[in-house]
């Protein structure tokens, strides 16, 4: 059971009293204690934390299996994992406890159910009628070892194959084992001295139930007669066994083998293979063997009525193809075409029109699960043409850097970008419907637009539909298309500040009502996008270089040149406008010959096209200084009504108008303070070694930095599973977290930290070398908004707020020219306000609150088309157009007051301005440190939502900071979740859960009690297709397709009991695990109830199955799961 730390509740409450009790006399003067009059709307219940869905290719897939009349796909994973499809917008995530790999999949096809096999040896029959599939039965098998199942359509007799060879049979409904056994030296008698291996293949003979042919992997084939417990004919051949399958006659089967070739056996003939083919094996002359080929791992053998059969199959290419990509090959009659695939696959299904095994089979489909992709080829067309595939598995089409959600964007948003995306799409694709289109949509119950960013290693940029619990990707930026690409090694010189990836996006700044786009890569470069419906080809690509130092007690630039230091406020002289120009690169290297002035990325000099969308504004790139590479950038924002980009690193802030294209600012963070730094620096030698790159985001210590984690991307080198944290200490992995999120520095510099607060911060301390204890600030927020900057301020002006490492807030007042043509041609001016607010912690967010407490969000310009020549009324239009700020304050009398909300890694502060003072403050977490904290709105209010390393998800009220949630939900496991964790409006956040996968969650009550309606529904009645018209098979097997009584055979009566000691039955939650995400209150109580019905009613069921064993068969078994079905399919689960 969870412990609830009441504790810390209490502590947060008495500083919250206390802090706002010390501070109300002077707020009384500035603001009429206003604080007292904000009626905050938001409580505890209005939160609960549920992970909603799951998105992208399942991590490391390794079974898959295909329900023919529900038409759903299912696939494992190596992490126990199950995904299933339906139709698109139809798919569901399960989860093995045990997490152990899954070796094999089978429905129970048309019935609504499962069973998986796991490599612990564990059986479990999951029941898919409800939204979230759960474990009904599990069976643990104590002595042997799993290997291969098999369930023939329409029985509920699953044959159990082992590593020791032997088979056992399992009551899919009961979940219990058979006393019939197939033992292996029975099954082989005298016919090999040696242990035949594994059992590899079980099926039964498709006009034959009652014929079991079973593969060893040593190379035996034996048919079984289940009735009489002996072996008809046994199939010997000297290459091992990788996968066998059946003609539909059932008088021929096909065996795959380890020297690439294929055996087709006549059933009564095992002396020899009717015919051995080695499909990629070079035919030498003189009638020889063929040379041997890489092992064939699977082959399918499907017919057709109008034409020649299918063989299919992967694998078994010749061994002098070296460095081919794995190939699916596909014979059919005398033609076999060859198809490349881009990863190794894992397995294949042939989609085929009758779920019947011994009717034709008529292929229409292949379905290939990849290592990392899932592809369905159209065998009806010529060239066998792909399907486009409609689900969202391309997130890790390159690995994901970065990620930004946005709940509740303008409406025009997302067709704006489907509308440019529509254009990027792929010819060449199937004409044909999706094949897999099983289930049914969910009720969506949530009606605004979300959009997911993702930002990837090789600088790609996707934007991603996800409204309604759904995924669709809608448009793909290239940013890396600016650049020259280096052509050969030697070319290469500038770009070792990373050593691969030089494009990967760290960071994303998006304007949604502007729709500007600002990304800082990880060559620290800005570029910035405007969108745009309309094609334009830019002669030259706009550019500027920014030399971003880090010096103290004025130590020289290489080139002599001094920057203007920022005026200190009450020196009396006007600030004057600082517009240090881009330096030129005219030299390479300095005198001493070390690399100067030079960027890490050369920008393109000829003319770029640029399609509609996204398109480049400009290009700024930090460059290389005395021999030093350009820190990588740790903060960045952007703001469409001032027109300008700021973004910082270690060494200071660079803040540029990207209207005028100048640099306004260049600053060290030192220079920030002016004389008010509270901080004792040494002063730095100008030493010319390189300093190495930093783990991530920013270099702060480098000394204790594993090489690899400089970030190439965050799931570089997390591929396998050896790569695991349980092999680390955990106290480096935090340290090298907090660097990856850009947060912490070392104690030493932070004035009002106690040493005990923060061991993290002492041990990364203790391991630095003396020389780099000059440690840097550097900047990790940054935040743009009209705000009171001054104490003495008597109405808001434009600003930016800064936020550093340190925990310090300092305040810049932007002093912008009107707008119209006086905006390009006038310098915006810019000054510190002397205003210095500290925090424990590094800064992560800033946001700013009007009088009555609601969110003031920065001023921005609307969006219009911008390379469209504006008309006369426009232009007048355009110089009256004032930047729009949503606040709700903005009608309201001038001296109202604002209050900034500032949140660190450790703390949270509400500030009222412009008094300056206090007013709330909340200790978030003492032993651990804030990831991610982001001020979002909820219920028509807004909160500051928090997650910390520990694994804690935490809510608090906005102003007075009261804790409203706090749940543990995971661990902090690896640096992608730290990287990726983000929270939106509308109680939604997200993380990559795995290098493929994005994991949805809602801290809100709300949507946790909808959920289950916005679900998609996977089970559907179908009739099950007629059975085929067996009088055409007549004079085989001395009539039409034999049936067996299973019944007679497997049951208790005939076989006996099993071994208690071979198995254990374990009952399964039955669909309490359905309800989890809507556990409290009337509708966990509802949804329990009627699982309880289910389960009763699913009790009874078997009971009467049991009673009639002798009476019913396998069709009579169907028939009464049938009519379970259409008893409960009208019924919603709150109408028990």
């Amino acid at each position: 059971m969870r412990k609830f730390n009441i504790r810390k509740v209490l502590d947060g409450l008495t500083a919250v009293s206390s802090v706002a009790s010390a501070s109300s006399a002077a707020q009384q003067q500035q603001a009429g204690n206003r604080e007292t009059e904000i009626q905050e709307t938001l409580q505890s219940e209005h939160f609960q934390l549920c992970k909603t869905v799951r998105h992208g290719f399942p991590y490391q897939p390794s079974a898959l299996a295909f329900d023919p009349v529900q038409k759903i796909l299912a696939i494992g994973t190596q992490t126990g994992a199950l995904r299933l499809f339906g139709r698109p917008g139809v798919e569901c995530y399960c989860q093995h406890d045990s997490g152990a790999a899954v070796i094999q999949l089978q429905f129970l096809i048309n019935e609504g159910a499962l069973v998986s096999a796991l490599a612990d040896d564990t059986l479990h029959l999951w029941n898919l009628r409800q939204k979230r599939p759960a474990i009904l039965h599990s069976l643990k098998f104590n002595r042997e070892r799993i290997t291969f199942c098999h369930l023939p359509f329409q029985s509920k007799w699953l044959y159990v194959g082992t590593e020791r060879g032997n088979i056992h049979i399992v009551n899919v409904e009961s979940f219990t084992l058979s006393g019939y056994v197939i033992m292996w030296n029975k099954a082989i008698e005298l016919s090999s001295k040696s242990h035949p291996g594994p059992i590899v293949h079980i099926s039964d003979n498709p006009m034959d139930e009652g014929k079991l042919l079973i593969g060893f992997e040593s190379g035996t084939v034996v048919l079984w007669d289940l009735k009489s417990k002996k072996a008809d004919y046994r199939y010997t051949h000297d290459e091992a066994i990788h996968s066998v399958a059946w003609h539909h006659e059932g008088k021929q089967f096909i065996c795959s083998h380890s020297d690439g070739t294929l055996t087709i056996w006549n059933v009564k003939s095992p002396t020899k293979p009717f015919q051995t083919i080695t499909p990629h094996g070079k035919q030498l002359k003189d009638g020889k063997k063929p040379e041997p080929c890489k092992p064939i791992l699977k082959v399918e053998y499907k017919t057709t009525r109008a034409g020649e059969p299918f063989i299919i199959l992967s694998g078994g290419l010749s061994y002098d193809t070296v460095g081919r990509r794995p190939c699916l090959t596909v014979m059919h009659g005398k033609s076999t075409a060859v198809l490349e695939m881009d990863y190794s696959i894992v397995d294949f299904l042939t989609l085929c029109e009758t779920p019947y095994p011994n009717d034709f089979q008529e292929p229409y489909a292949v379905v290939v699960l990849l290592e990392k992709d899932l592809v369905l080829i159209d065998l009806a067309q010529n060239g066998y043409p792909i399907f486009e595939n409609p689900y969202p598995l391309t997130i890790h089409e390159s690995p994901v850097t970065c990620c930004e959600y946005f709940a509740d964007c303008p409406v025009d948003l997302i067709p704006a970008l489907y509308s440019v995306g529509a254009r990027q799409k792929r010819q060449g694709y199937s004409k044909k419907e999706w094949p897999i289109s099983g289930g049914n949509w969910g009720l969506i119950t949530q009606s605004y637009p979300e959009i997911i960013i993702t930002g990837h290693a090789d600088g790609s940029i996707k934007f991603w539909d996800a409204s309604a619990i759904t995924l669709q990707v809608l448009y793909k930026l290239k940013t890396a298309k600016v650049f020259e690409k280096s052509r050969n090694k030697d070319d290469r010189p500038n770009t070792d500040i990373v050593d691969e990836d030089p494009y990967a996006i760290q960071i994303i700044s998006w304007c949604p009502e502007s729709r500007m786009l600002c990304i800082a890569g990880v060559s620290a470069h800005v570029i910035i996008y405007r969108f745009s419906k309309q094609e334009v080809t830019t002669e030259v690509i706009p550019m500027l270089e920014v030399r971003l130092l880090y010096e103290i007690n004025d130590v020289e630039s290489p080139d002599g040149e001094q920057v203007p230091p920022l005026p200190t406020p009450g020196t009396g002289s006007n600030p004057q406008s600082i517009v240090p120009q881009s330096h030129p690169s005219t030299s390479s290297s300095s005198s001493d010959g070390l690399r100067d002035n030079v960027p890490c990325l050369k920008v393109k000099n000829s003319p770029l096209k640029q399609s509609p969308g996204y398109q480049t504004e400009l290009v700024i790139q930090l460059v290389w200084v005395s021999g030093e590479p350009p820190q990588q950038i740790t903060s960045l924002a952007v703001n469409s009504a001032y027109g300008l980009v700021v973004f910082g690193n270690c060494n200071g802030i660079a803040m540029v108008d990207y209207l005028q294209k100048t640099v306004l600012l260049n600053l060290g963070t030192i220079e920030l303070y002016g004389s008010n730094d509270p901080y004792r620096r040494e002063p730095r030698s100008p030493r010319k070694t390189r300093q190495p790159s930093g783990a991530g985001l920013c270099d702060i210590n480098e000394g204790a930095v594993v090489p690899e984690d400089r970030c190439k991307s965050p799931t570089s080198g997390s591929g396998s599973p050896s790569n695991s944290d349980d092999d680390q200490k955990m106290n480096n992995f935090i340290e090298k977290a907090k660097m990856s999120r850009k947060l912490s520095l070392p104690t030493e510099l932070k004035p009002d930290l106690d040493v005990k607060d923060n061991s993290f911060s002492r041990s990364r301390s203790s391991s630095v070398t003396s020389i780099d204890k000059e440690t840097r600030e550097a900047i990790s927020a940054l935040h743009f908004c009209e705000t009171f900057t001054r104490k003495a301020d008597t109405s808001p002006s434009p600003s930016l707020w800064v936020g550093t490492t340190l925990g310090t807030v300092l305040v810049i007042v932007l002093n912008l020219p009107p707008g119209g043509e006086q905006r390009l041609l006038q310098p915006v001016i810019v000054s510190p306000s002397g205003t210095i607010l500290r925090l424990k912690g590094a800064i992560l967010r800033m946001a700013f609150l009007d009088t009555t407490g609601s969110l003031v969000p920065p001023a921005h310009e609307p969006w219009r088309e911008h390379n469209v020549p504006e008309d006369k009324d426009e232009k007048d239009k355009s110089k009256k157009r004032r930047p729009v700020s949503v606040s709700p304050s903005s009608s309201q009398e001038i001296s109202e007051n604002q209050y900034a909300v500032i949140c660190s890694e450790k703390q949270a502060k509400v500030i009222s301005l412009p008094s300056q003072n206090c007013i709330y403050k909340q200790n978030i977490t003492e032993t651990s440190f804030v990831l991610r904290g982001d001020i979002v709105s909820l219920s028509n209010s807004i909160c500051l939502a928090c997650f910390c390393a520990n694994g804690h998800i935490m809510t608090f009220s906005l102003p007075s900071l009261r804790p409203l949630l706090d749940v543990y939900y995971l661990p902090l496991t690896n640096m992608r979740i730290a990287r990726t964790f983000c929270f939106t409006n509308n109680g939604q956040a997200l993380y990559l859960v795995s290098p493929t996968e994005i994991q949805r969650l809602t801290y809100s009550q709300e949507t946790c009690e909808n959920l289950q309606e916005m679900l998609g529904e996977l089970f559907t009645p179908v009739e099950t297709p007629e059975a085929p018209n067996r009088g055409f098979f007549k004079g085989l097997f001395g009539g039409g397709a034999q049936s067996l009584d299973r019944e007679e055979l497997f049951g208790e009566s005939a076989s006996g009991k099993a071994s208690r000691s071979l198995a254990q039955h374990i009952p399964g939650p039955g669909g309490i695990e359905g309800v989890k995400g809507a556990a409290s209150g009337v509708v966990g109580e509802l949804a329990r109830a009627r699982l309880a019905l289910d389960e009763r009613g699913q009790k009874l069921g078997e009971l009467e199955e049991k009673t009639a064993a002798m009476l019913y068969s396998a069709d009579s078994f169907s028939k009464h799961a049938h009519e379970m079905m259409l008893k409960y399919k009208d019924k919603k689960w709150y109408q028990f």
